[in-house]
Formats: C-alpha cells, structure tokens, sequence
C-alpha cells in the first residue's frame, strides 16, 4: 500500500473522498494492452508482516499477471520488472503513454489491526469503478474471504493516469492466517488469475 503512515486514514479517504465522478459504469472497457504496476520496490518495501515483504509480493502476482494476460493475448507493460524504485509520478506517465490501455497497480495491506483481512480494489473514476467492480467480483468468486469490497480513492496512481486504472490490495499481510495465504505461491497465483478474469470480465470484446 502506499499509505503506510495512517492505513485507517486511507480506509476513510476511500470511503468519503469528493471531486471524483461516482456513476456506475455499466459499458465494458475497449483496451488492447494492461500496464502492470507493482507498487513498492527497491528502497520502497511497503508493509513488512510476518516475515513477508510487500514489494516482493507484489512483483511476484504482477509477473503472474502478466504472463496470464500474455497467455490471453493482450499486451503488457510493467512498470518495473525488478526490485527497484520507480516514483509514483513516473509511473503514471509510463502508463499514460500507452495508447488503448488500462492500468492495474497491485498491493498488499497491513494494519494494526490485526484482526482486519481481504483484498480491497480501489477506483477514482467512473470508469474505474466498473473496472474495479469486475475484479472485485471475479476476487471474490474465486477465493474465499478474498475481498472487502470497492472503495474509491484518490491515491496518486489514480488520480494520474489517463485511462480506467484500479488499485488492488490483495490481502492483509499483517493478519497472520492471512498472511500464511499470501506466502504460498499457489495462492497468488490463483490472486493473479482472479485478477486477469476480471480484467477480461470488463473488457469489451472486439
């Protein structure tokens, strides 16, 4: 997550925040190419929970993802392939370069409150939240407990990029069952195909 310092604060930013247009988008998306964003990397290493380290997490399911999407035909690019820095600005103009593309940034979360689990998708736009109502759905169908729901946010990322673009926290690294979960590669995995299913749920077929 790239809120670390307050995560309630970031829950209720989610949750209230204004500026941003709500209406459910029913039209599925156009797009030939998703641009991967794995947050964190290199001096980055977002929540640290039971021995599990976020950004190395979340360059594993985005490599999943790739490859998934790859396998479906599509066209990706990562934001960063390895354990390095990459600003927040900087991703989003990476993405905000590629002509008929959506954007999937993809998280881990953690809390003090250690009871809290669930992935949770977040969304800014209209667009977006269509978007993210397909993979939270495809998530939850999928896995068991594996979702919280949509929120809309204004985190960076979001606010941005120029085409539909989601933010997926894909479970609590601080909740110990949970975080057993996030460090068996076969969970990510089925994470990385719960996303892809969604991410074709809303594509709109040519």
């Amino acid at each position: 997550m790239y809120s670390h310092p307050s995560r309630i604060a970031a829950f209720c930013l989610a949750l209230f925040v204004g500026g941003a247009a709500v209406g459910v988008a029913g039209e599925k998306l156009r797009f030939s190419t998703v641009v991967i964003d794995a947050g964190h990397g290199g001096k980055d290493g977002g929540s640290v929970w039971n021995g599990l380290v976020e950004k190395k997490l979340c360059l594993d399911v985005a490599k999943r993802v790739e490859t998934a999407l790859q396998l479906k035909g599509l066209k990706t690019v990562m934001t960063r392939r390895t354990d390095t820095f990459v600003e927040l600005g900087q991703r989003a103009r990476i993405a905000n370069r590629v002509p008929s593309s959506v954007f999937v940034s993809i998280h881990f979360n953690g809390s003090r409150k250690t009871i809290i689990s669930g992935g949770e998708v977040y969304y800014r736009s209209s667009r977006g939240k269509g978007f993210a109502t397909a993979i939270s759905r495809s998530i939850k169908s999928k896995i068991p407990g594996g979702t919280r729901g949509v929120f809309q946010a204004s985190y960076k990322v979001l606010r941005e990029t120029q085409m539909p673009a989601v933010l997926i926290e894909c479970g609590y690294l601080s909740n110990k069952r949970e975080s057993l979960r996030c460090a068996d590669p076969a969970h990510r995995q089925k994470l990385a195909d719960a996303i892809v299913s969604g991410l074709l749920a809303a594509r709109r077929k040519k």
